[in-house]
């Protein structure tokens, strides 16, 4: 008699992770999409829906990662700190995100680091704002210490105008609101994405400004090409790695005469125009990174 057949082993269960986020834009649609590929099943988690605070966090039951995308300035630090301390793996780390979320926080911490930033003064009062003009040249730029996508960043080219400009900080409501940057505005430069995803660079597109917006931000369609391999700009990348450990994060540079700044870190990044510009895989590298960190 022939030998009975081996039972086929069960292919394993895709590991469960949550996308936590505020709403499902392209990004997130690919990475649901395309999660099978790489064993794992994304859901979408609203982050309204999480009620966190609970030790064992119902909400976040059964999962065995959490990829915090949320959008908001005080939401993804808050999602990933209360995730974590009910004992989920986050990826980005809380620390990470927090970093991420305050632009002072941010450049106090990479410049302490070594890591080249832009010069600048925090703004949290009119004597601020005056002190700053001061001491930095104009034009200068005026940008909310949170905030992103290129939201209420005011380019200041004359003294005349300064102050009037200023008014509309102080009708803001909320000293959240309130914290705002000046810097240098670097004229005649542009600014370059690079996607990172663990220690990776796996993509970097160069933005230029369009039409009569001065501003260089990919979320605001501006002219691109993808930029080459360049050396200063890994090392950056790296640089900005190990002082907020690995992880999926958009990193902005401003172009100068002199080299490279960053200018902000993304925790929660766009990343369709970089993948458009570069081809760059940008799904199948968070895919294969989270496959990596729960095997």
């Amino acid at each position: 008699m022939g030998s009975k057949p081996s039972k086929s082993s069960k292919p394993a269960k895709p590991a469960k992770v949550a996308l936590v986020a505020d709403r499902i834009a392209w990004e997130e649609r690919q990475l649901i999409q395309r999660a099978g590929e790489f064993g794992l099943s994304i859901d979408w988690v609203n982050d309204e829906s999480l009620c966190l605070g609970h030790p064992d966090a119902p909400s976040l039951r059964g999962y065995e990662a959490v990829l915090v995308r949320s959008r908001s300035y005080t939401r993804g630090g808050l999602v990933a700190s209360l995730a974590e301390a009910a004992g989920a793996r986050v990826l980005n780390t809380a620390r990470a995100i927090h970093a991420c979320e305050n632009k002072a926080e941010l450049r106090i911490l990479l410049r302490a680091a070594g890591v080249p930033v832009p010069d600048f003064r925090l703004v949290l009062s009119r004597k601020d704002f005056e002190q700053a003009l001061t001491e930095i040249e104009l034009p200068v730029v005026l940008k909310p210490v949170f905030g992103g996508m290129g939201k209420r960043v005011t380019l200041i080219r004359h003294s005349d105008t300064a102050q009037s400009v200023y008014d509309y900080v102080e009708d803001l409501g909320h000293a959240f609101e309130q914290a705002c940057l000046v810097e240098p505005f670097l004229a005649g430069g542009s600014s370059v994405r690079c996607l990172v995803v663990g220690h990776e660079l796996v993509g970097a597109a160069e933005f230029a400004s369009g039409g009569t917006d001065w501003r260089n931000n990919a979320a605001l369609g501006n002219d691109s090409r993808a930029l080459a391999h360049d050396p200063e700009v890994v090392k950056i990348v790296e640089a900005v790695t190990a002082e907020l450990g690995p992880g999926v994060y958009g990193v902005d540079l401003f172009r100068t005469d002199d080299g490279f700044l960053v200018n902000e870190v993304n925790h929660a990044p766009g990343f369709r125009a970089v993948a458009t510009t570069t081809g760059a895989d940008v799904p199948s590298a968070i895919g294969r990174y989270v496959q990596e960190l729960l095997s």
